[in-house]
């Protein structure tokens, strides 16, 4: 499996579910995904790996207000380097 993007209404906010790996070829697909108003939550706990776009990807949507959960330490890790390297 590469990677399942999916979404749910809860309350008043969205949360996105990745699981999988998130690679170049879904950014797209999850940009498309996080579109819309409201609050927006990731919900990493079933990404088992991310290339380096979809790090990006995933740190432009928590720059824009989007909060990440269940991230695994390596993706953690990975995220907070990204935000370092700035």
């Amino acid at each position: 499996m590469d990677c399942w993007i999916g979404l749910a209404q809860e309350s008043n906010r969205r949360v996105v579910r990745l699981a999988g790996r998130l690679c170049d070829a879904q950014v797209a697909e999850l940009r498309r995904t996080c579109e819309g108003a409201g609050p927006l939550v990731l919900d990493l706990t079933d990404l088992l790996a991310v290339d380096a776009t979809g790090i990006e990807a995933i740190r432009s949507l928590q720059r824009g207000g989007a909060t990440v959960v269940g991230a695994n330490g390596y993706i953690q890790l990975k995220l907070e380097s990204a935000t370092a390297a700035r």
